[in-house]
């Protein structure tokens, strides 16, 4: 009876792996992207001179101006899987060395396993280069001044329900197809309920940087956004922290604001300066598709990092920016 029940069991067994054997991986491709521009105006500055705007990445020109097309085309077989993500225009040339904004490959070990290598965007932060996956249209110091991408191998798991983490190991921060001197950073986030906590080490790059980045909704229409930020590297470095309260007037419009502090740190100086900026932003969805953005803002620093109309040294900047962004 026992060598029965034997034969039952390894007969089931081949019979399922016969049936996972003979089915054919699931194919799945999908191509979407992004295109977008804006214009710009100093409300407080003068527009016709060199370029005058915050000390972030992006919506930093006067008048018309173009911000980037993305094109990302991902395909996936089975457990595997790679994204090609191009980026073309002004916002992609502050963000990526080449187009290739990301370009990886990944296999799904299991449900709860995921490994990733090639280049990608970081984990690090609230905000990420296209503007389709923020609020504000431009950027804050706290994104501009941490890293954009990783080039290398990173391990996702799936922990529990609630818990998730990812390790990883890259080449130095920003260096996408050659590592100069074979050192390599290396970067963790532990996850909890869309709360996450980041680390990056990296020596010959960025030095060290925490970061928390999460966020709450304090009611149906209200949500609460929230990153804070600390990075040194051998006595230099930063130190900040944004909020996002943003408000879903209707279906089509939402409102919201970027307060940031942000502080840099150098032991070569006695006063490091600091900033304090508030962005006001609408966000207005036309057809699904299309979006549009008003936004005011408003950058006072704790020295004279600006000029005025009158062309004299100011500690404040006004400006008011126009996107239209479209997503495919």
């Amino acid at each position: 009876m026992r060598h029965f029940f034997t034969l039952i069991l390894l007969l089931t067994t081949l019979t399922v792996s016969a049936q996972e054997n003979s089915e054919t991986p699931k194919k799945k491709f999908l191509f979407e992207g992004s295109v977008d521009a804006y214009h710009r105006t100093n409300l407080t500055a003068p527009n016709d001179t060199d370029q005058i705007a915050p000390a972030t990445s992006f919506a930093d020109t006067s008048g018309f101006s173009l911000g980037m097309a993305n094109l990302i085309a991902s395909y996936e077989k089975g457990k595997v899987g790679g994204v090609a993500d191009l980026v073309f225009g002004p916002r992609g040339d502050a963000a990526s060395a080449t187009v290739l904004n990301q370009l990886f490959a990944y296999y799904n070990i299991s449900e709860n396993t995921k490994i990733t290598i090639g280049k990608f965007n970081t984990f690090l932060g609230y905000e990420v280069i296209s503007p389709t996956g923020n609020f504000n249209y431009s950027t804050s110091y706290l994104f501009s001044n941490g890293p954009f991408s990783h080039t290398g191998l990173k391990a996702d798991f799936t922990l529990s329900e609630d818990f998730s983490l990812m390790l990883g190991v890259f080449n130095q921060t920003d260096v996408t197809e050659f590592n100069p001197d074979g050192s390599y950073a290396v970067g963790a986030q532990l996850g909890y309920s869309n709360q996450f906590l980041n680390l990056l080490y990296d020596k010959a790059g960025l030095g060290f940087e925490i970061d928390y980045t999460g966020g709450f909704d304090a009611s149906e229409d209200f949500y609460i956004g929230i990153n804070a930020a600390y990075a040194d590297n051998e006595g230099e470095g930063f130190y900040g922290v944004d909020l996002y309260p943003q408000y879903s007037a209707s279906k089509s419009l939402t409102i919201g604001v970027r307060g940031e502090y942000f502080q840099t740190q150098s032991d070569a100086v006695s006063d490091d300066p600091s900033v304090v900026a508030v962005t006001l932003t609408g966000s207005y969805v036309v057809d699904e598709d299309l979006i549009i953005k008003p936004e005011f803002r408003f950058d006072t620093g704790s020295e004279d990092i600006f000029i005025d109309t009158d062309l004299m040294a100011t500690k404040s900047l006004g400006s008011f920016v126009l996107a239209a962004i479209y997503k495919f």
